[in-house]
């Protein structure tokens, strides 16, 4: 019996596996390749169900490997796979740690921006989209019913655990940050998330953001400057909106990072309808954003 070469496999090199020819492909994209057709094969594959068939799976083979990758996609499997680590970056922990100087600076931000976020008059009903891990969802649960979603299981896991320690609850539920909102809630939070959303894409999720808000309702984030000493001391410096990150076993992702300016940001704002935008830095590491949407 004749063994298929797996789905998806490309050969530049083969015998027809209909007729048994060599061929040599031009291109990495041409179909025969996908096929393992030659070019008189793939003529006559109305004429046979094999060649019928194989050319169906050629066509699906080459449409999955010449497709555009997924940065949705990417960001999901990047943080499933760095949820027990992903608090190191918040505590400057073993690669995180960049030094004592860089670290001090870096808690002292960091105490910035909590204190930042404890003093924004949220109350009611407050969602968490991109929640991740929870850091900052203790402190929003004393603000008013919270709700806090990811589209990732594994990092909402360590995120109702921290919950639980503080001795506090909240509605926790897989949710992508894009998907369109369900209700229309008093506050909106998003930590290091809109750093994730591309250029081309930045009003429509601001858009997304302002739906979820009653009228009065407030939007604020806390997300990343630019800076050589924030992330990982192994991971290369970002280019182009992209970065690589690599995990503690090795493997390395490439997502999207955009860093925004504040007034980049609250243009864009203001441009998907809030009615009021204040988006200001700490001394190095952190933005610091809050918008909202008009009152009737």
């Amino acid at each position: 019996m004749v063994r298929l070469p797996e789905r998806g496999t490309f050969q530049a090199s083969f015998n027809c596996l209909w007729c048994g020819r060599p061929h040599q492909t031009r291109t990495e994209t041409d179909l025969e390749g996908f096929a393992l057709l030659c070019p008189d094969c793939v003529g006559r594959a109305q004429e046979n169900e094999f060649l019928r068939f194989r050319l169906k799976r050629g066509l699906e083979a080459r449409s999955a490997a010449t497709a555009q990758p997924n940065p949705d996609k990417a960001l999901r499997d990047y943080y499933q796979a760095r949820a027990t680590e992903y608090d190191d970056w918040y505590m400057r922990r073993g690669r995180y740690s960049r030094g004592p100087i860089a670290d001090v600076a870096w808690q002292a931000d960091l105490d910035a921006a909590t204190l930042w976020l404890d003093r924004l008059p949220l109350s009611g009903e407050i969602v968490e989209l991109a929640a991740g891990t929870g850091w900052w969802s203790p402190l929003l649960a004393q603000k008013g019913e919270l709700s806090i979603y990811d589209a990732v299981a594994e990092p909402l896991e360590i995120a109702r655990e921290r919950l639980l320690a503080h001795g506090l609850r909240a509605h926790i539920h897989l949710r992508d940050a894009w998907a369109e909102p369900d209700r229309q809630v008093d506050a909106l939070f998003c930590g290091f998330w809109l750093s994730h959303v591309e250029r081309a894409r930045l009003l429509d999720f601001l858009a997304v953001c302002r739906r979820w808000l009653k009228h009065g309702g407030t939007f604020a984030f806390i997300d990343s400057r630019r800076d050589p000493e924030s992330g990982a001391a192994d991971h290369p410096a970002p280019t182009d909106d992209q970065a690589v990150r690599r995990l503690d076993d090795g493997r390395e992702f490439v997502i999207t990072k955009v860093y925004y300016e504040p007034a980049e940001l609250e243009q864009a704002l203001i441009a998907a309808g809030f009615a009021t935008a204040d988006v200001k830095t700490t001394s190095r590491f952190f933005l610091l954003g809050k918008a909202q949407f008009k009152a009737e």
